[in-house]
């Protein structure tokens, strides 16, 4: 997931934004029809950035961007809006923001040693056969708000059962390394 975090970021030095999620399971360029993404969630778009595909077991990865940072034509800038929420939960199992809200550009995820919902490396999609994983089963749905909490075996844990990975781009990171390349102002 370093390695593919990395590679967003020399994606976007390159290109000025970010990639698209990629087109399938098989096809690992970004979706991408002109300037615009065909979806904001989806998979990594390994082939367009030249990383294996899998995690360490041996799933595909899952991928979000706000879409204004993987527009090729109108790139983003320092003030561009990010709608990525992070959230994880307190001591007392309520919901807390582990990031600021809508702050994040992008984002990966793995889905962890159980694997629901993610697509195995034979490109099928593992079924969601957890019960009481709530955080589990936000993290399927839009990219938009993401669950990044400690692993738990026990069903009766606030948000349930939870082994999923989410490492984000930090804006603050991304837009540094573009400064330093003079990809923005």
């Amino acid at each position: 997931m370093e390695e593919a975090r990395e590679a967003l970021f020399g994606f976007a030095l390159r290109n000025g934004y970010l990639p698209c999620p990629a087109i399938s399971t098989t096809n690992g360029l970004e979706d991408r029809t002109g300037s615009a993404c065909n979806k904001r969630y989806g998979l990594l778009p390994w082939a367009t950035l030249g990383v294996g595909r899998l995690d360490g077991w041996n799933r595909i990865l899952g991928y979000s961007v706000t879409p204004a940072f993987s527009d090729s034509v109108v790139l983003f800038t320092l003030k561009t809006p990010r709608d990525i929420t992070i959230a994880t939960r307190d001591a007392s199992g309520r919901l807390q923001p582990l990031t600021e809200s809508n702050d994040i550009p992008a984002a990966l995820i793995s889905f962890g040693k159980n694997g629901y919902g993610a697509f195995s490396d034979q490109n099928t999609r593992l079924s969601d056969l957890g019960a009481g994983n709530d955080d589990e089963k936000l993290n399927l749905q839009s990219g938009m708000a993401l669950i990044s909490r400690d692993p738990s075996d026990d069903p009766r844990a606030s948000g349930g059962t939870f082994d999923d990975i989410i490492l984000w781009i930090s804006p603050n990171i991304l837009y540094n390394r573009m400064v330093a390349a003079q990809r923005l102002p």
